[in-house]
């Protein structure tokens, strides 16, 4: 049963039945087409804890809620050796959960993004290079806006302060490889799963202050964007990252100059001493360490913006398949999210019936949410949440709910988020792709009564 998440997909997806077989032990007794009965779900209801409340409705090869993400069942903790790698960082909260060390990559798990407001030390990092040493003065860094601009600007922190009335927004950044781990077969980079994201108070001007004053062309199409963090290789000519955005998206009121973050200077660790946000749209436009912005009159083609990388496809391809990059388009608006923060995977109530209050949060990337959905019965049947208004565009939807649990056994709770487009979550990723861009299967989490 300890097994991780990834291996134990792999191995239903080549064949669900030898998977049953091998994850628990028997031949499988499917005894209705698509689902798990007799000898099957004792096997699995033992494995879980308890007896599984709604198990007419579960389908055959769906891995447990309480098995998934290298977790035991509730009823048996796992060894104190085995688990994900925990974050050791100066000023982060240790139980962050590292992806990568060179470079740094660390996610949030679900249960920490219960504040309304994403507090610094939970926040998600995410660096492509090495990052530079933050100068003594930070208010002496420099900011260059040229290009498709009439009058190029060089200009201080100090004196962006000052340049306009500094506004102050809560807003999701979430990295464009969020959800990558439910993917199958496994796609390139780092193994996300919901923790790529988090909302924070962002202070700053609008990036378009700024292009204003440049005075933008009418020939200008896109930003390319610059920063001072050195490639992994340590060759200082060597581009870590440049991406860009549509001009439209650069003068959104919302795309920020920032220098703060939940009313502090913005770290290091998050791209201080200025950086940009460009909410809704994948966090490597949000250029950490931000010394240039060049407008161009072409789409940009920087590293980070050609071949699969941060593009999807246009039309389906296979799964695993090759990549033609025709077929491939940029990714710009992040899909739907939602996630359950509170209570925690594996989550234990006493025996008898007991009401369980829920509360969790919901994101989008130009589309807004308009509604989050839970079921406990495995997508047969659906309630609906009750959500807060944001605070401001952008600001992710915090929801709170309580469902009634009439009887001892295990259930799994699943959130399902639906934005102002129709769109909902899919039960599992859908539109493969090499990087892994676009996975936004609903979360779910199991609880045990009694």
């Amino acid at each position: 049963m300890s097994k991780a998440e990834r291996q134990i997909d792999d191995l239903y997806a080549e064949d669900p039945i030898r998977a049953d077989a091998e994850v628990f032990g028997r031949h499988t007794d499917v005894s209705r087409r698509g689902f798990l009965g007799g000898a099957g779900l004792a096997a699995m209801s033992a494995a879980v804890g308890g007896t599984i409340v709604h198990q007419a409705n579960m389908p055959a090869g769906l891995i447990p809620a309480a098995l998934a993400q290298g977790t035991k069942a509730p009823a048996a903790p796992a060894p104190a050796a085995s688990g994900p790698q925990k974050l050791n960082f100066p000023g982060k909260n240790p139980n962050l959960v590292v992806l990568g060390e060179k470079p740094l990559v660390a996610e949030t798990p679900e249960y920490l993004l219960d504040d309304d407001t994403t507090p610094t030390d939970k926040f998600f990092i995410r660096h492509n290079g090495t990052p530079p040493q933050a100068p003594s003065d930070l208010d002496s860094w420099k900011l260059t806006i040229d290009g498709e601009v009439n009058k190029p600007i060089e200009i201080t922190l100090g004196e962006l302060k000052k340049r306009a009335a500094a506004k102050t927004y809560r807003m999701v950044l979430e990295c464009g490889g969020n959800g990558r781990s439910f993917f199958t077969p496994t796609a390139r980079g780092n193994q996300w799963t919901n923790g790529g994201a988090g909302c924070a108070e962002w202070t700053g001007i609008p990036l378009a202050t700024l292009l204003r004053a440049a005075g933008v062309k009418q020939s200008a199409v896109y930003t390319s964007n610059y920063g001072a963090d050195v490639h992994l290789s340590g060759d200082t000519k060597r581009e870590v990252i440049s991406r860009g955005v549509p001009i439209a998206k650069a003068m959104n009121e919302y795309s920020l100059l920032v220098w703060a973050m939940n009313g502090k200077p913005l770290e290091n660790v998050h791209g201080g001493p200025l950086r940009l946000i460009h909410p809704g749209y994948p966090g490597s436009t949000s250029h950490k360490w931000l010394t240039k912005i060049t407008l161009r009159n072409k789409v940009h083609d920087g590293q980070g913006m050609l071949g699969t990388n941060y593009r999807v496809a246009i039309k389906p391809m296979m799964p695993g398949g090759k990549a033609d990059d025709s077929n491939f388009r940029i990714l710009e608006s992040m899909p739907v999210r939602s996630i359950i923060t509170s209570p925690q995977n594996g989550h234990r109530l006493a025996a008898g019936p007991r009401e369980l209050r829920l509360r969790g949060a919901a994101w989008s990337g130009e589309p807004e949410v308009r509604r989050v959905d839970l079921s406990t019965d495995f997508g047969a049947t659906w309630q609906p949440t009750r959500l807060a208004n944001p605070r401001n565009r952008y600001d992710w939807r915090r929801w709170t709910a309580t469902l009634k649990l009439p009887s001892d056994g295990y259930y799994e709770v699943w959130t399902r988020a639906t934005d102002s487009s129709g769109r909902s979550q899919p039960h599992v990723a859908g539109a493969w792709n090499p990087q892994g861009y676009g996975a936004n299967p609903m979360h779910r989490i199991a609880v045990l009564v009694g």
